[in-house]
């Protein structure tokens, strides 16, 4: 072909997503991770009781290895990565904060509010989930799926 002619149009996979595409991807691939996060925490708690530090940590490093994998391969996919490691130190750094910023809520509420209930431990974890979300997005678009370099 030579270059006179018409190239075709880029199908819309294979576009870059717009903010609003991405925002609903990292949506969805938080919303199973909060499932994960939660059902596990609930779990753990249920059965295996080890305080809420532990049941919110454990079930937040299973989701955060989700997270990684959907969000790379999916959510920001048409973003750089050098393939070296250091998006994926960099993305788990990050998740320690989000971490923190989940278990300072759970044992607050259990270890400051001195509330212990099923409901307490499930509100504590959605406010935390919550707060750390905000963290991540911002964080990950800043710090780990960069835009690719021009062409």
């Amino acid at each position: 072909m030579n270059t006179l002619q018409r190239s075709r149009p880029v199908p819309v996979t294979a576009r870059r997503p717009s903010f609003l595409r991405e925002l609903l991807r990292f949506g969805t691939v938080g919303t199973l991770g909060t499932v994960i996060t939660i059902g596990g925490a609930n779990l753990m708690r249920g059965r295996v009781w080890e305080g809420p530090i532990v049941t919110v940590l454990l079930p937040t490093m299973v989701a955060t290895l989700f997270s990684y994998l959907a969000n790379r391969h999916w959510t920001f996919r048409h973003r750089d990565s050098d393939g070296s490691g250091r998006e994926m130190a960099v993305f788990f750094g990050l998740n320690g904060v989000g971490m923190l910023i989940q278990a300072l809520c759970a044992g607050f509420t259990f270890y400051t509010l001195g509330l212990r209930d099923a409901v307490s431990y499930n509100v504590a974890l959605l406010v935390g989930l919550g707060l750390a979300s905000g963290w991540r997005y911002w964080s990950y678009r800043k710090w780990v799926f960069t835009p690719a370099a021009p062409a």
